[in-house]
Order: C-alpha cells, then sequence, then structure tokens
C-alpha cells in the first residue's frame, strides 16, 4: 500500500493529506524513469574504465603471452645470428683458405641490408616495435643465410676440384719398388752413353727388367702413343690436366690408347729397350706449365721419410744416364 502524505496548512494550522492528479502521477513516474535512466547511462558508460569483461581480460592474457613469445623469438634470433657469424668466420678464414680462394667481401655479405616495411600492418599494436625490428632481423638473418648457403656450395665444388686434381697429379712412382733395380739416373746435366758429351737429362731413369709393368702416376687421358726408332722410342704421354703431363719411354710395349683416360696405378705398359737406351729402363718425366721438371718430388707417397731422402741423393748423383 502507498504510503500516504501530508502538507501543513498555515491558514488552519492542520496537516492536510496530498492527493495527486494523475497528471501528477504521471510526471513523477516520467521524473523518476528519466533520472534512473540517466544513472544507468552514467554506469555503463564508466563500467568499462573500472572493470574487464571476460574478452578483455583474455586479450590482454594474450598479449601478456605474446609478449613473451616476441622475448623467446629475439633470445632464438640473437642465437641464430652468433651461429651465423662464427660460420662465416669459419668459411673465410679456414675453408676457403684451405682451397686457397678469396674470402667473401663483407660488401657482399652485408648487400641487400635492410627488411620490408612492415610499418602499415603493425603500428598501433601492442609491441609494434618489437615485432618490426623482429622482422627486420630476420629478414637480414635470411638474406645472410642465402649468401653463406651459396658460399657453402662454392666450397663444396672446391673440395671436389681439389680431391680430383690431388688424384690427377703425379704421386707414385711409375715401376714398382718390387721390379726396380735402382735408380740409374737422376734429373740435371748427365754424361749421354751413346753421344758421350754432357747433355740435359730432363727425366729419371729407373732400371728394370724388361717387362717390368709401368704405371700412371696420375689421373688423366693419354694424349700421345707414339713409337720411334730413336729417341723415346715406344712412349706415352699422359695429361693429367691443371698443367701436368708426364712421359713413360724405351717401353718394349704399350697397352694404352691415345685419347683412353687413365686412372693412377693403371698399367700403361711394359719395360723395354727401344729408342735411343743402352739398358731396359723407364725414362720418365714430369712436365708442368709445358717446363720440364725435376720428377723427385712427385712420388714421395710410395716411399718412407728415409727412402724419399735415400732417393734424393741417388737421384743427384752425376753419373751417366741410360739414354
Amino acid at each position: 500500500m502507498a504510503k500516504e502524505k501530508y502538507r501543513f496548512n498555515k491558514t488552519t494550522l492542520n496537516y492536510e493529506l496530498i492527493e495527486y492528479s494523475l497528471k501528477d502521477k504521471l510526471k513523477r513516474a516520467l521524473y523518476w524513469l528519466s533520472y534512473t535512466a540517466i544513472v544507468v547511462f552514467i554506469a555503463l558508460a564508466i563500467y568499462p574504465y573500472f572493470v574487464d569483461s571476460p574478452k578483455e581480460r583474455e586479450l590482454k592474457r594474450n598479449i601478456s603471452d605474446l609478449g613473451g613469445h616476441i622475448g623467446r623469438l629475439d633470445k632464438h634470433v640473437d642465437f641464430l645470428e652468433n651461429r651465423l657469424i662464427e660460420l662465416e668466420d669459419r668459411d673465410d678464414n679456414i675453408y676457403r683458405t684451405v682451397f686457397e680462394a678469396e674470402p667473401i667481401p663483407k660488401s657482399i655479405r652485408k648487400a641487400g641490408y635492410g627488411g620490408s616495411d612492415f610499418r602499415s600492418n603493425i603500428d598501433g599494436f601492442s609491441y609494434d616495435n618489437e615485432v618490426r625490428n623482429l622482422q627486420l632481423r630476420v629478414d637480414q638473418l635470411t638474406k645472410k643465410l642465402a649468401i653463406q648457403s651459396k658460399s657453402l656450395d662454392e666450397v663444396q665444388g672446391f673440395a671436389k676440384n681439389k680431391l680430383k686434381m690431388m688424384a690427377s697429379i703425379p704421386g707414385i712412382q711409375p715401376i714398382s719398388n718390387k721390379d726396380l733395380t735402382r735408380l740409374a739416373s737422376g734429373f740435371g746435366m748427365r754424361l749421354h752413353p751413346i753421344h758421350k758429351i754432357r747433355k740435359m737429362h730432363s727425366g729419371l731413369d729407373f732400371s728394370a727388367p724388361t717387362g717390368s709393368e709401368i704405371y700412371a702416376t696420375g689421373d688423366g687421358v693419354v694424349e700421345k702413343v707414339k713409337y720411334r726408332r730413336n729417341g723415346y722410342g715406344k712412349h706415352v704421354v699422359v695429361n693429367h690436366g691443371y698443367g701436368y703431363k708426364t712421359l713413360y719411354a724405351h717401353m718394349s710395349k704399350y697397352i694404352v690408347r691415345r685419347g683412353q683416360k687413365v686412372k693412377r696405378g693403371q698399367i700403361l705398359g711394359y719395360v723395354g729397350n727401344t729408342g735411343s737406351s743402352t739398358a731396359p729402363h723407364l725414362h720418365y718425366e714430369v712436365i708442368k706449365d709445358k717446363r720440364k721438371i725435376n720428377p723427385i718430388s712427385y712420388f714421395y707417397n710410395d716411399l718412407t721419410p728415409e727412402e724419399y731422402e735415400k732417393m734424393i741423393q741417388i737421384s743427384s748423383t752425376r753419373n751417366q744416364s741410360f739414354d
């Protein structure tokens, strides 16, 4: 039941019951409704500033997680950058040094620095600077990795070429130690056995029985197979590439043909006494860049240090050659 209200009448000095008309009641109701609506509106307007909604709380948790994730990624990029620096250092100062290749200039390693512009995508978001810097570093790291990858491909090519070169350069004796009687004559000025004059002897003479096997001293291609009644007699020339050739002379028989590929240790023919020769032996030459050089330095693979030293002493003896 509604509470009755009274007002004091100063004329009659009595309290009189207040009676409201329907219009007054409607005005009062409208007043209270307006007041309540205003209060509710104000409350709703300021509520979000003091109390987070479930959606906002979830977004804040996601933002916090994102910050932690960015921090971990930043440390991981630090790690990758340091590892790449170490790899670049090994590449320039070890790998390329071993294969006698020039290091990659720093101007090339740093070429193309600067990442894509992500500003339009992330400006105004939380951690926008951190994300932009991280993306820039990743972009730079990707470009440097591409350069390093290409460099390692080149080093791999150097390694394959080096192995091929080492197999091609003359590196063993052309006559097996079991067949070798002695090293009859070395490289240098010698007394010619037929003309009896001092003449340049441009190879080594390996004395061995007729029919002893003669081996290719390195991988290559047979460039010449020829027989002459004087001079080298039956002889073979192998082109090893890299400026190297070897000559095998005074054979009794050759078993290779011109243009044939041969491997180190493959039999080319047999010791003989053909051409300008006074006894069965192999005359062996090493030619580098069209210049005949002392072969003594090119078959140390077969010898112990003591045997090699003895071989050098024998080859230096100024005795008479066999051809």
